[in-house]
């Protein structure tokens, strides 16, 4: 997928201590505290801390499943998917029967890209508990990244009917309609989002891509404006305001949102090929050419950086390069206008 637009459900397990009228929790310093010490730090997501108090827990009680499982959370919470696997790992083996251990490793599986694995956890997770709405909703995840829009919706539509409140379903299910050209159904899973979670940025970011696909720039932007109030280094908001801008023919702010993407993501290929095309719109071929360079290393199939880096080529006069280019564009695109202009344009070149 081009954008990054898709929320997760974070799991978390609360280790039980004097919920009942006459209890009282674990002593100082025991295993147990730590644990509780370690939950209300990750509800605060103060993730360092939390790691800490887990730790703790784990030194005086090694086989305290759930802390492994909350540690995990902390670690994926941090990107440091590795770490949550290993922990899940550990919990798992304490406990086969803890369904969000596997829920987290989930998340740390697609997080890294291993969408089959992910499904296969999010498959036990249901098999342990058929309610656990953030299994649902993780698979769904999955789902999307592979490209299986309906199995995602699918999964989405049960985890909204087990848990009408989770904000993040809606989410998924508005990235599956987006993604099959859906963006009226996307905009109003977005906005459910938004009225359950208003300081979500993901919702804000990905109601801006829907509306950026409809044309709508201007709305657009307003929501990518929302969603880096509330998180600054939410890199996908800047590319899709930069695609905006770049529709608008504000090819300087968009030069800049690309360049702010960039530095928070510099694997974020489309972002130094939008880039491109901003130079590109300002007569800067050399500098296109060197942002498609930098795409194409980072996704050798991507087909609009050949494009772009064509169209830079053709303006400086370098023929042979620009039909190369053409060429290899017409062999990554199912486009059938594209294909058509690129035929042009190697017809033209060739004279």
């Amino acid at each position: 997928m081009n954008r990054s637009r898709i929320a997760l459900l974070l799991v978390v397990v609360l280790l039980v201590s004097g919920v009942l009228a006459g209890c009282v929790g674990p002593a100082v310093g025991t295993a147990g505290w730590h644990a509780d010490q370690g939950y209300k730090l990750l509800e605060q997501g103060r993730y360092d801390e939390a790691i800490e108090e887990y730790t703790k827990a784990i030194e005086l009680d090694p086989n305290l499943a759930e802390a492994y499982n909350n540690r995990a959370f902390a670690y994926n919470e941090k990107g440091q998917y590795d770490l949550g696997v290993a922990d899940c790992n550990k919990a798992i083996g304490l406990d086969p029967n803890l369904a969000m251990a596997y829920v987290n490793r989930a998340w740390a599986y697609s997080s890294m890209g291993q969408y089959d694995l992910a499904i296969e956890d999010c498959n036990k997770a249901i098999e342990l508990d058929p309610n656990l709405a953030s299994a649902y909703n993780n698979r769904a995840r999955a789902y999307n990244e592979k490209g299986q829009y309906d199995l995602a919706i699918a999964d989405c539509n049960k985890a909204i009917e087990l848990d009408p409140n989770l904000a993040e379903a809606y989410i998924n299910r508005a990235v599956a309609y987006s993604s099959m050209g859906q963006y009226d159904l996307a905009i109003v899973d977005c906005t459910k989002a938004i009225e359950l979670d208003p300081n979500l940025a993901k919702a804000y970011n990905n109601r801006a891509a829907a509306y950026l696909d409809k044309g709508q720039y201007d709305l657009a932007i307003a929501d990518c404006n929302k969603a880096i109030e509330l998180d600054p280094n939410l890199a996908s908001a800047y590319y899709n305001r930069a695609a905006a801008y770049l529709n608008k023919g504000q090819y300087d702010l968009a030069i800049a949102d690309c360049s702010k993407a960039i530095e928070l993501d510099p694997n974020l290929a489309s972002a130094y090929n939008n880039r491109a095309a901003a130079y590109l719109s300002k007569g800067q071929y050399d500098l296109a050419i060197a942002d498609c360079n930098q795409a194409i290393e980072l996704d050798p199939n991507y087909a609009m950086a050949y494009g772009n880096r064509a169209w830079a080529y053709k303006h400086q006069g370098k023929k042979a390069e620009a039909i190369a280019d053409f060429e290899k564009f017409i062999t990554l695109t199912d486009n059938p206008q594209w294909i058509e202009m690129a035929r042009q344009q190697i017809e033209e070149l060739s004279k």
